[in-house]
């Protein structure tokens, strides 16, 4: 297994990115092949953290970084050297098994459309976020972010992305899907919410469980919890902000609490993509560097890429 790590991305690049890797390689005596993809130049004061692991990674030359405040699709296209671009391009002539950027999000969603595009039968792909859950395990909620604004299909189609996720990477064999609402009865909420609860209770392929709340998202109601990606990037950005509050300013010692640290699963895969793609958080430390790899190298080795393709490829006449 190779995996291409952007060590360019993230506001503490590529320092953090490197002691990441350090980290994982320490840890992981089965590691995955690591491409460390970025300017040998700037990396250069970091690189004797990693002497003890020659063989064990390949460092790929890619002088020109995106900026985190790029334009996405014109700093992709400007910047055919980018640790980001170089990485897609690897991806593409499957040279790479996934590929791992915290860096300018808007930049990786442009290079995966550009070259790796799509499932056939997709219509968008989406974010996917562990939620913790009080028993100690985590819901999955999606979308997160990329997809603001959303059809009643799209979220049909979220379900089905979310509870092969859950089923492959996860080992739930029927994971419960709930559609996020204002209530509990059918018939509640907006006319999207509205729209896509009888899609989901007609489809037979999913074991949908009706609506939940805000109240639901951290008991056991549901295993995959769909919304648009407004609501669900303002839930996963209050749960950050509780770990903060909670456990930074005030000092809470609490192992519930502990699991909303983004660092404990590093990073999120973007899910409906041809290959294996995941972002994390643009302030990304070394132990989220660790953990994204290790998440990253456990949706590779759970083929849940081929388990898309089978599920949403069009019937063959």
């Amino acid at each position: 297994m190779k995996l291409g790590l952007d060590i360019m991305g993230g506001d503490f690049a590529p320092a953090e990115a490197i002691k990441g890797v350090q980290l994982y390689l320490e840890e992981t005596p089965d590691a995955a092949h690591l491409l460390l993809i970025g300017s040998g130049e700037i990396a250069a004061p970091y690189m004797h953290l990693l002497e003890p692991y020659k063989g064990r990674y390949t460092w790929v030359e890619a002088p020109d970084v995106i900026d985190m405040h790029e334009h996405p699709t014109k700093a992709f296209k400007d910047k055919p050297n980018s640790s980001i671009a170089v990485g897609f391009g690897m991806l593409h002539l499957n040279k790479a098994d996934a590929f791992i950027s915290v860096g300018n999000s808007g930049a990786v969603m442009v290079g995966a459309m550009y070259s790796i595009k799509t499932i056939e039968g997709i219509l968008r792909p989406t974010v996917v976020s562990p939620i913790p859950r009080i028993d100690g395990s985590f819901n999955l909620l999606l979308d997160v972010g990329i997809n603001a604004d959303c059809k009643p299909e799209h979220l049909a189609q979220f379900a089905h992305l979310g509870s092969l996720y859950a089923k492959h990477v996860y080992g739930i064999e029927k994971p419960a899907v709930g559609l996020l609402n204002i209530g509990e009865e059918e018939g509640k909420g907006n006319i999207l919410a509205q729209a896509a609860y009888p899609m989901l209770k007609a489809d037979t392929d999913i074991n949908f469980v009706g609506n939940v709340e805000g109240r639901d998202i951290f008991l056991d109601k549901a295993n995959v919890i769909i919304c648009e990606g407004f609501v669900g990037n303002v839930i996963l950005k209050l749960a950050e902000s509780m770990y903060h509050l909670f456990k930074e300013e005030r000092k809470v010692a609490d192992a519930f609490l502990d699991q909303f640290n983004y660092e404990t699963y590093g990073g999120l895969p973007v899910l409906g993509l041809n290959k294996p793609v995941m972002i994390g958080h643009g302030i990304s430390s070394a132990a989220a560097f660790k953990n994204i790899i290790k998440a990253t190298s456990k949706v590779v080795s759970s083929n849940v890429i081929d388990a898309f393709k089978k599920h949403f490829s069009p019937a063959v006449a």
